[in-house]
């Protein structure tokens, strides 16, 4: 099994690509610790996982002082983590930026952002300490490629990236490495569904005539990255479905 003996936590592990990440992590015999703001949903996920290898931790990752705490309380056996799946994060609305809500802008830099940080820097002093240890976050395609209505959700995404980058900088010589895990469309997931505030009708619009990436497809690049040999480091993993590509610059005609 590709990750036998390794402890891994993931934010935002009730659902979507978190969920996901955690049914492949568990399989490829990895100790999961599943992070999430919701008791109910990570009851469900305790009682549906009765027997297998993972704690489940209620924390909101916009919480500097509970991320702290929450992460300084974990027990003795689960304290030493391994890898890092900072995978919670969302996008907020699709109006061009004359025309959004500053309060949807203001969430996605809380969670996009400020909860990489948080939740980064509680634990990486500990694989400094131990030499050893794995950071994949999880970007987007919408970090490197602009789009109209991505306003601030690709700008958080971008900031994603440039962090990776700059820790791999900062930890050369520490044994840690950095993944940033750049996904393309994807559906079957919740993403749209928030997106466009509940609305499923306008989120399966995005979707509709396309084979999309899958949760399972991201899943399974976040395990490869971590099942690499010590010495092999993932800096960036752009994917794309067959049915996406990058297009020609927009050029604005009168």
């Amino acid at each position: 099994m590709r990750l036998s003996g390794k402890t891994v936590l993931i934010t935002g592990a009730t659902s979507g690509y978190g969920y996901a990440i955690l049914e492949l992590a568990l399989k490829e015999g990895a100790r999961v610790i599943a992070a999430g703001r919701s008791e109910e949903k990570l009851a469900a996920l305790t009682e549906s996982h009765r027997g297998a290898a993972l704690f489940t931790l209620r924390m909101d990752v916009t919480d500097r002082e509970a991320v702290e705490q929450s992460l300084a309380s974990l027990p003795n056996d689960w304290a030493a983590v391994d890898g890092l799946i900072n995978n919670a994060g969302l996008a907020l609305g699709l109006e061009p930026a004359h025309r959004c809500s500053l309060d949807e802008w203001e969430t996605m830099v809380d969670t996009n952002i400020k909860g990489v940080m948080y939740v980064t820097r509680a634990l990486l002093p500990g694989m400094v300490a131990r030499g050893c240890g794995h950071i994949v976050n999880m970007g987007s395609m919408a970090g490197t490629y602009p789009y109209p209505g991505g306003n601030v959700y690709g700008a958080t995404k971008a900031f994603v990236e440039q962090f990776s980058l700059n820790l791999r900088a900062d930890l050369l010589g520490t044994g840690v490495r950095v993944t940033n895990i750049e996904p393309g469309l994807s559906g079957g997931t919740e993403f749209s569904v928030v997106r466009f505030g509940g609305d499923r009708a306008k989120a399966a619009q995005v979707y509709e005539g396309t084979e999309p990436l899958r949760a399972e497809d991201i899943a399974e690049c976040v395990v490869w990255a971590l099942s690499l040999p010590v010495h092999v480091n993932i800096n960036r993993l752009e994917v794309m479905p067959t049915c996406q590509a990058s297009g020609p610059l927009a050029v604005w005609r009168a």
